[in-house]
Formats: structure tokens, C-alpha cells, sequence
């Protein structure tokens, strides 16, 4: 896999709060609550405004209880749950996020297909895993700020998850940030991961997400504009490597000192 891109060298990091950025958005949202789409469903945008869309599939993997079910809600608008169950085979759930490219100011509709597996059922039937790998373009290993044992237990779950899948982007992603003040992972555990690893390491906080007057519906406007920088961090790495990949730009690692 090649090295991953500095943030904001590829995705103009704020535009989803320009003007044209809002324009795009419209396209996800419904009287500013987050559209649901299903596996064949997509966006539509007027004419003047089309777009290409980019798809891509993500493994969501980690230890159970980590939140990895409520991430996915988080990114896709939906109400996470309040009580933990584990997830009893494989949910697909698609998200769509316009973006733009820093190099060329072209807007891209990227679509991500989010696989979330259960460990019990993984553990269980050895086809889950296969089925959840097979075509996969990257892989979002979570811990939790308040599981020490989720975050030893990533070095074991880099390995067996992406050991063998060497053009696969990998991120790491914190959850329940939001509960920092009683972390079981300190900051330097963090640099020192980052440092080992090489890999894109970012936070979410698990806190319910922002309603609208009604006090029950959520506020789909509100609820992208916290999970914005998940959704630039992906749509970043993965452009990012399928340019490497097709040969468009270098591949550091391949200059890398040995």
C-alpha cells in the first residue's frame, strides 16, 4: 500500500461548508435530515451539477463493543443505539459524500459500502470473514478510548485482517473520544502507534447526535458536519490509492529507504 497522502493534500478539507460545497450536499439531505439509501439507490443531482461517482467497499473491524456498529450509524445519519447488541451477521450500509479534489477542482461523489460483522459470527462461520475481505478497498480498524485491551489488540488485528492485502488503505479510528477525560489509551501510546505504524489515526465521539426543533428528529445538516473529517479522511486515502495504483503518481513506498 502506498504511504498515506497529508491530510488535505488531496480533499479540499472545508468545502462542505462553502456555498457550492452546501449545493452538493442538498443532494444527500431531505429538509435537512440525512437521506437513507439502499444498496441500488443513489443521489440525484440536476443536470448542471452531475457528478462522477467513485464506489468503494469498507470493512469495519475491531473488537466487540467497541462501537463499530455506531460508527457506521454516525456516517450514514442514522440513530446509533443506546444499548449495546452484538451484530448477529454481516450489515452493509451505504453512505454517499460529495467531495472535492485539491488538484484539479473536480467534485467527486464518493460511495462507500460500510461492512459490519459481528466477532461472534465471525468467530463462528469461517465464511463471514472472506465474504467481508473479498474486494475490499480499505479496512477501518476501531478502538475505544475506554478498552484498553481494543487498542493492544490492534497490532493482532492489522495483521490477520490486512496481513495479505497489501493495496488495501488501512485507517485506525478512535471512538468514544467524546469520553477522553477517563481514556485507557494516553496521548504517547497514540505517537508511538503512529509512529510504528504509519497509518491515518482519527477520532469519533460517541455522543447522541444534534436534533432538529422537534427534539426528536436528528439534524442531518449538523450530523455531517461531525463525521466530515471520517468521510474526507476516507474519501482522501482511497483516491489517493487508486491514483498510485493506476499509476498516475509515485509510490513512496517503493523509494522508501529499506
Amino acid at each position: 500500500m502506498a504511504r498515506p497522502p497529508a491530510h488535505g493534500s488531496v480533499i479540499v478539507p472545508d468545502w462542505h461548508e462553502t456555498a457550492e460545497g452546501k449545493e452538493y450536499l442538498a443532494c444527500i439531505l431531505r429538509k435537512n435530515r440525512r437521506r437513507v439509501f439502499g444498496l441500488l439507490e443513489r443521489p440525484v443531482l440536476p443536470p448542471p451539477v452531475a457528478i462522477d461517482t467513485a464506489s468503494y467497499k469498507i470493512f469495519v473491524s475491531g473488537k466487540s463493543g467497541v462501537g463499530k456498529t455506531a460508527l457506521v450509524a454516525k456516517l450514514a445519519g442514522l440513530e446509533v443505539p443506546v444499548v449495546h447488541h452484538e451484530t448477529t451477521g454481516i450489515q452493509t450500509t451505504v453512505v454517499f459524500w460529495p467531495a472535492k479534489l485539491q488538484a484539479s477542482e473536480r467534485v467527486v461523489m464518493f460511495r462507500f459500502e460500510f461492512w459490519d460483522c459481528g466477532e461472534s459470527a465471525l468467530k463462528k462461520f469461517d465464511h463471514m470473514l472472506p465474504a467481508c475481505k473479498e474486494n475490499t478497498d480499505a479496512f477501518l480498524f476501531l478502538f475505544s478510548f475506554t478498552d484498553r485491551a481494543s487498542f493492544e489488540d490492534l497490532p493482532g488485528q492489522l495483521a490477520r485482517i490486512a496481513g495479505e492485502a497489501p493495496g488495501v488503505v488501512r485507517m485506525v479510528i478512535g471512538s468514544k473520544f467524546d469520553q477522553y477525560m477517563h481514556t485507557d489509551v494516553p496521548e504517547r501510546d497514540l505517537k508511538a502507534f503512529r509512529q510504528a505504524w504509519d497509518l491515518p489515526l482519527l477520532r469519533v465521539k460517541s455522543v447522541p447526535g444534534r436534533r432538529l426543533a422537534d427534539g426528536r428528529t436528528l439534524d442531518g445538516r449538523a450530523g455531517l458536519a461531525d463525521v466530515a473529517h471520517v468521510l474526507n479522511g476516507l474519501a482522501e486515502q482511497l483516491w489517493h490509492q487508486d491514483q498510485v495504483t493506476a499509476g498516475l503518481l509515485p509510490n513512496p513506498s517503493e523509494n522508501a529507504p529499506a
